[in-house]
């Protein structure tokens, strides 16, 4: 760790580095003593003990109990204290906002859910009243946030600042909005796109913990895709990389101007609202009706436990039509990993991971290996919260200062 011989730097980084790593440590492992922070850490013990009282009058470790079950008296445990910062994400949609505020452990604090009809308010109220209602519910204030993280479709373009590639949301696209935002709230404010959370959220706590470079397919409402490559998310030079659903492919018409129709020849042939016309044209009885994301996700479920008949054939369809986008993807990329995450694709399990699986390898020469996404509660969000916990903790754990 840092505090060994020869590590570099001065008294004072090399204590930050090791604040952090026992912080760090905390994190992942939930309360834990003097003495096995050392030995985690190789810390001596002396100086275990000058890092968690450090840490302790800094307010970041607390005090929460002594162990039990072995002879002798317990030794005191240390947690990271949870007030020790908030942050916040918010999830975005036509139409709704899902907000939520987490402790610095990462547990979600306050939520908060506000429907959006339309224009009937401005972005910047819609914004803050999420937000208010998650705070409120947390029992804090704004200023209790130190950061938020705000998921739309599309992207905001860095270089003119304005939202590109989701004309579906009404509202979102004044040159102003950003600016307006920032005076609005008391924290740092990000924008991100509402898939590549997803794939943060998978990096962080589910199926690519520990990949480096993996694509995340995205079906619910939209057909995306989030790009990871050496560990880091690519976003493209106007945030558009990872827009699969404008992408043309074979089986359906070549889609021309896809941003003023909002949808391309991916999102026609595989995208939600293709799976219960399928369904239609295969002359399946009772195709739900109501949002396609929903529809789409029923369908595939009741499609993955029936091994023959036309529900298979449905499930059988669906697989060849997303492994056909994909093979372009995976035939650029080469990724190690492919994650399937919305709705859409998680309802079909392990059934439909193996379906699309066997197809990419008939279409495409790379072979990545395709899992099924884990983080399956409001996943646009979790992604938020860990994209704002990132870099709260970054700035909060830093004891150098």
């Amino acid at each position: 760790m840092a505090g060994t011989a020869g590590t570099p730097g001065t008294p004072r980084v090399l204590r930050a580095m090791n604040d952090r790593a026992a912080l760090d440590l905390l994190l992942e492992h939930g309360p834990l003593s003097r003495a096995r922070i050392g030995r985690l850490t190789g810390l001596s013990k002396p100086t275990a003990s000058q890092l968690l009282a450090r840490l302790e009058a800094a307010g970041l470790v607390r005090l929460t109990g002594t162990s039990e079950g072995r002879p002798g008296p317990g030794a005191q445990l240390y947690a990271v204290d949870p007030h020790a910062a908030y942050a916040a994400g918010l999830d975005v949609t036509p139409h709704r906002i899902r907000a939520a505020v987490a402790d610095i452990t990462g547990r979600t604090v306050g939520e908060h859910e506000l429907p959006t009809p339309g224009r009937t308010r401005p972005v910047v109220q819609q914004v803050t009243d999420a937000l208010d209602g998650a705070v409120k519910a947390a029992g804090l204030t704004r200023r209790d946030v130190h950061r938020l993280v705000i998921a739309t479709p599309g992207a905001f373009d860095p270089g003119t600042g304005r939202l590109r590639y989701a004309s579906h949301l009404p509202g979102w696209h004044s040159p102003a909005l950003l600016d307006e935002l920032a005076a609005a709230l008391p924290m740092p404010v990000e924008y991100e796109n509402d898939v590549n959370l997803v794939a943060i959220a998978e990096q962080r706590l589910g199926a690519a913990r520990g990949h480096t470079d993996f694509v995340l397919l995205w079906n619910e409402e939209g057909l995306g895709a989030a790009l990871v490559l050496g560990g880091r998310l690519h976003r493209g030079w106007t945030g558009g990389a990872g827009e699969v659903g404008f992408l043309p492919v074979p089986g359906t018409p070549l889609v021309r101007q896809v941003t003023k129709a909002n949808s391309g020849g991916y999102q026609e042939l595989a995208g939600s609202q293709a799976v219960p016309a399928l369904a239609r044209e295969l002359g399946l009885a009772d195709v739900p009706s109501g949002p396609h994301a929903e529809a789409a996700a029923e369908l595939v479920a009741r499609a993955a436990d029936h091994p023959t008949g036309p529900y298979r054939e449905l499930l059988r369809t669906y697989a060849t039509r997303l492994a056909t986008g994909l093979a372009s993807l995976v035939s650029v990329l080469d990724p190690e990993l492919v994650v399937l995450s919305g709705s859409a694709l998680t309802a079909g399990g392990e059934v439909l991971r193996a379906l699309v699986q066997a197809e990419l390898e008939e279409l495409a020469a790379a072979r990545p290996r395709l899992v099924v996404g884990d983080v399956r509660e409001h996943p646009v969000l979790r992604g938020a919260l860990e994209s704002a916990l990132a870099a709260t903790r970054d700035e909060v754990f830093d004891t150098s200062r």
